[in-house]
């Protein structure tokens, strides 16, 4: 580093005049100063040789005046230096946590810890400011409208029993990036997440998930009170191109949901025709505004990719409440 310079700094304990830590600070390349109190002396100096740059400071008899001084000196310490790295540890902490998510995801599951995701980002209310990505879930299994679920979070479980050991993580951190890992797993766009948020202790208010049963018009206002478009609707009803619901391959993320539901296939009499996609997946091609973006992604992968990545993030950190920043 040219522009500053590591300096071993002995700390004191209050009002005791021994040294007891040591910690780094950081100081310009040939800094020099003298600060005097009485008797007591505080010295640093700093110099630059080629490529090596040392730097020698040391407290002798010092005081807790003395120590008070040290706060005046023109210490150093830039702000790229510190964001970098904050940085650095967020991206080796989820690259930690995605390591291990891969080791028990596979693409027969992806479907079902997307699902789980939905199920638990997909309570949050605007007016009432309850629900979101917060782990809720993990209470919420004796629900009809997530039967099945507990299995996906088994599966997680395992991933988080081996994090914990090292550093602990909330659960809804957790099933957010598993959601993405899912995702990228399974051919679809790669979705960076932020961590840091913090589990509910409680369940989320019952009766917040969209009914499958709902037409183009209830959905739209259900999905308005969470404070997400039309657009970003569709966008997100594209995850059901994964799993057993009859849009292409379960285990590919692709835009084949959108080309089939273009198709109508259900209109059909008789076979398995009939059985593709909910009510609700159907409802959306009879709107005039969602057949709008319906045919775009059905024609353009790469829009309903970007617009799914956007989507997704937004869905996993509405709601969500945040550790403090250090």
């Amino acid at each position: 580093m040219s522009n500053t310079i590591a300096v071993d700094c002995w700390l004191l304990s209050s009002g005791v005049s021994s040294f007891t830590s040591t910690s780094k600070l950081y100081f310009p390349a040939n800094f020099s100063r003298t600060a005097h109190f009485g008797s007591n002396t505080i010295r640093a100096s700093a110099t630059t040789n080629g490529s090596s740059e040392g730097v020698i400071y040391k407290a002798l008899s010092c005081g807790r005046r003395a120590l008070l001084s040290m706060i005046t000196l023109p210490l150093v310490m830039p702000c790229e230096r510190i964001n970098s790295s904050v940085g650095a540890i967020a991206a080796d902490e989820s690259f930690r946590l995605r390591e291990e998510i891969r080791k028990v995801l596979s693409k027969g599951k992806a479907a079902g810890v997307l699902r789980l995701v939905f199920h638990d980002a997909g309570t949050f209310e605007i007016d009432e400011k309850t629900g979101g990505m917060n782990g809720s879930i993990v209470y919420e299994f004796d629900r009809p409208e997530n039967k099945g679920l507990k299995k996906s979070l088994k599966i997680l479980d395992k991933a988080k029993s081996q994090i914990d050991l090292v550093q602990s993580v909330s659960w809804a951190d957790i099933i957010a990036l598993a959601g993405a890992e899912a995702v990228s797993l399974c051919g679809g766009p790669s979705i960076p997440i932020q961590l840091g948020r913090i589990d509910s202790m409680v369940p989320d208010p019952e009766g917040k998930l969209p009914e499958e049963s709902l037409d183009a018009t209830s959905l739209k206002q259900c999905f308005e009170r969470k404070g997400f478009s039309t657009q970003e609707l569709v966008a997100l009803s594209g995850a059901h191109t994964l799993g057993s619901k009859g849009f292409g391959n379960p285990t590919v993320f692709d835009n084949e949901y959108f080309k089939i539901l273009m198709e109508k296939p259900w209109l059909s009499s008789g076979g398995m025709t009939s059985m593709v996609g909910l009510p609700s997946d159907r409802a959306l091609v009879e709107d005039d505004e969602c057949v709008g973006w319906i045919s775009k992604y059905a024609e353009d992968q790469s829009l309903f990719f970007d617009d799914f990545k956007n989507a997704y993030t937004k869905l996993v950190d509405t709601g969500a409440t945040w550790k403090k920043a250090l």
